[in-house]
């Protein structure tokens, strides 16, 4: 009985001692790659095909969807969003000829073109600088600012400024898979 008590004794000790060590910290994922590798691994990525689910905010009340996005890293884009199984909003852009169904001011058409493509073709800045702040690298230009995470390479917020004065703050949520 003793003997079997000291060896569970030794082993939970252990597995005390063992819980209670340092973890080892990651190491940075810019520490083995460089910013400029970073973005440059993203610029062969030129059109995104996507669906998503989206609540549409509507004199008080909520508006539930689903919907499919085709967009091209030039700003070409396709969206149609269905409500209940019919078309609710269907918007295209082609060099920068906006149409929607139903109508739609010029800012929501600016915000749902322009800033949806610089909000998912996040890496496709020109003309940046470069400041390192609490574990984050922020990258702006005169268009944007983008806060990049050192630890994973991915964003984790972004300002995008419009030529009205108004600006689109967007926010990214973790990854459902961060691997390393």
């Amino acid at each position: 009985m003793s003997k079997n008590f000291l060896k569970l004794f030794c082993i939970s000790l252990l597995l005390f001692l063992a819980s209670c060590a340092p973890k080892a910290k990651a190491p940075l994922f810019f520490d083995e790659r460089g910013l400029a590798e970073v973005i440059a691994g993203f610029s062969g990525i030129s059109r995104i095909d996507t669906t998503f689910s989206v609540v549409f905010e509507k004199a008080g009340s909520e508006i539930h969807g689903d919907g499919v996005l085709n967009i091209s890293c030039n700003g070409d884009m396709e969206m149609k969003v269905y409500t209940l199984g019919f078309l609710a909003l269907e918007l295209s852009s082609r060099n920068g000829a906006v149409k929607s169904a139903p109508g739609l001011d010029s800012n929501k058409k600016t915000i749902l073109t322009q800033g949806l493509r610089d909000s998912i073709f996040w890496w496709d800045l020109k003309d940046f600088t470069v400041r390192e702040k609490d574990g984050f690298y922020l990258l702006r230009n005169t268009e944007r600012e983008i806060m990049l995470d050192k630890r994973n390479g991915l964003p984790t917020s972004q300002k995008i400024y419009f030529s009205n004065g108004k600006v689109l703050n967007v926010y990214y949520d973790k990854p459902a898979r961060e691997e390393g």
